[in-house]
């Protein structure tokens, strides 16, 4: 068995093809290839979504908390599969089923991000995630994506 290992935002960013407005994850604060991440999301009021969504009361959108739950599923997947991203490389999240919103996010939450590897089939990652604020869940969703290297 492994140790669970911590990437920081540089480590994310070299595995990510995100950037700034839709890099939604901050930090990896934990993993296991082919088994598990823990990562997080800093909530800032400075986030480009929040002015239309809404402006007398700022909240998360329901699908870039969905977003987020892909994109570290993602580094999950790159790092299980021993995929070094260039140019090339990307993860399409192929799809979701079951997902639930419990509770609103707001500016100044951390959104702790967790997925768990349920099944890979065929180069489809299949995992089961969900997102918490101070130890409580606000969503949950089956999360698939599949890696594409480099040509």
């Amino acid at each position: 068995m492994t140790e669970p290992t911590q990437l920081d935002i540089h480590g994310v960013l070299r595995l990510l093809p995100h950037r700034y407005p839709f890099m939604l994850v901050d930090r990896v604060l934990e993993w296991q290839a082919g088994r598990s991440i823990r990562a997080l999301k800093n909530v800032t009021y400075n986030e480009p979504f929040f002015p239309g969504h809404f402006p007398e009361r700022p909240v998360m959108p329901g699908v870039i908390i969905i977003e987020a739950l892909a994109q570290t599923a993602g580094i999950l997947t790159f790092l299980s599969s021993d995929i070094v991203p260039d140019a090339d490389s990307r993860f399409y999240f192929v799809g979701i089923d079951k997902a639930r919103f419990r509770k609103p996010v707001e500016p100044g939450d951390q959104l702790m991000l967790e997925a768990e590897v349920e099944r890979v089939l065929r180069g489809i990652w299949k995992f089961s995630t969900r997102a918490l604020v101070g130890g409580t869940e606000v969503a949950h969703a089956e999360i698939m994506v599949t890696p594409e290297a480099g040509k």
